[in-house]
């Protein structure tokens, strides 16, 4: 995913830097070439063994290393870098930023950086509220800068509250938001819904279906990451939520279908994959449950065909469904993409192992009234992918 991109990561004196190391392992495996510079506060706490190590490049701490690989280290390692992450940033590399002082390597490579720039604060929570802390970030935004918010809880020193370095995973998520792909998406309006729906049969018991909405949130990320302008409905999931993306909770069907009417329009392309639950109780056998707490014999009632809805109310929206089969997976899709007027459906099926619910892969086939494309198995965060490359190419 960040195959061909060079990521700069700046390593601070901060108790958290010994965190950094799982960063740079995770970009690594995202084929990131991962290049690291380190002040001398940092060496006390993680040495840079560490860091070369897991990116197989020497780690940069001193400007006038002659053996650095470089005939100016800090302006070349400034000019090949497509992305910097300081993690953790420490109050002094914020305040060196803020001045302009560059008195070691980082801030003086940092004097010579184009390009974008995510500061991630990490400290005691005094210190970060500091008047001095925080006049030297507002002027950081001014110059550019991405902040990226601390993390609430128990610190290293003893104290509770902001200054904990974000995990891991959420600090790469602003890092593929920056690199990962081409902006080929902006200035598009997204809807996605994802999840499943919930139909209570009193306040303990309900009715659902065992959608984990990993691949309706991997559809959100790959969108924002290229660029575009995603509001996500969700059903009840154990999942964070994706970045830069308007983000829209709901339970039942009747609440997903509501939130999906009002954001239907203006959106340039809508891709429902979220597992909506067919029928709900009626309100007679709820009472009856209610009164009764007996739910031998259950009355159902259909629930809003959202898909349908949306599509006869369709105004030059691109419109995406899902649909997940048991069996006759694509004579069955072929039929509801057919009978739904979607201009696209990804099919797959229950039946084949590392599809369905639950799982990190998915094994789909894109149709459409003229084409057929099936794909092999991989990870869910590749099939999105997929399916906004085929959306593109029909747009």
């Amino acid at each position: 995913m960040l195959k061909g991109k060079h990521i700069l990561l700046g390593i601070t004196g901060g108790i958290a830097a010994y965190k950094a190391a799982n960063l740079a392992s995770m970009l690594v495996k995202l084929h990131a070439d991962v290049h690291v510079i380190m002040t001398k506060n940092a060496q006390q706490i993680i040495s840079p063994v560490v860091f070369e190590a897991l990116t197989g490049n020497k780690v940069a701490d001193d400007v006038f290393d002659r053996n650095s690989g470089y005939q100016v280290a800090h302006i070349a390692m400034a000019q090949e870098a497509d992305v910097v992450m300081i993690a953790p940033a420490s109050a002094n590399i914020i305040a060196k930023l803020a001045n302009g002082i560059a008195d070691d390597m980082l801030s003086t490579t940092m004097l010579a950086v184009t390009a974008p720039v995510y500061l991630v604060p990490a400290m005691n929570t005094h210190m970060l509220e500091h008047p001095a802390t925080q006049a030297n970030i507002a002027r950081l935004k001014t110059y550019g800068y991405h902040i990226v918010e601390p993390a609430s809880g128990f610190l290293a020193c003893g104290d509770s509250g902001k200054g904990k370095l974000p995990e891991a995973d959420e600090l790469v998520e602003y890092l593929l938001y920056e690199a990962a792909y081409e902006k080929d998406l902006a200035g598009k309006k997204v809807l996605i819904t994802a999840g499943p729906t919930r139909e209570a049969l009193d306040p303990v018991r309900f009715l659902t279906n065992h959608s984990t909405g990993k691949m309706g949130y991997a559809l959100a990320k790959d969108a924002v990451r290229r660029g575009a302008e995603v509001v996500l409905v969700t059903g009840p999931v154990s999942l964070p939520a994706p970045l830069y993306a308007k983000t829209v909770p709901v339970t039942t069907a009747q609440e997903m279908y509501e939130a999906v009417n009002a954001h239907f329009d203006g959106m340039d392309i809508v891709v429902m994959s979220a597992a909506v639950a067919d029928y709900r109780p009626s309100h007679t056998a709820a009472e009856k449950i209610k009164k009764t707490g007996n739910a031998s014999v259950l009355e159902l009632e259909r629930t809003t065909d959202i898909l349908a809805s949306m599509s006869a109310r369709k105004n030059g929206q691109f419109l995406c469904g899902f649909s997940m089969e048991t069996e006759h997976m694509l004579e069955n899709s072929r039929a509801k993409l057919a009978k739904k007027n979607l201009d696209m459906i990804v099919a797959n099926s229950l039946r084949m192992e590392g599809a369905g619910f639950g799982t990190d892969t998915n094994i789909i086939t894109i149709l459409t009234k003229d084409h057929t494309q099936e794909l092999p198995k991989m990870s869910k965060d590749e099939a999105a992918h997929a399916v906004f490359s085929q959306i593109l190419r029909l747009l």
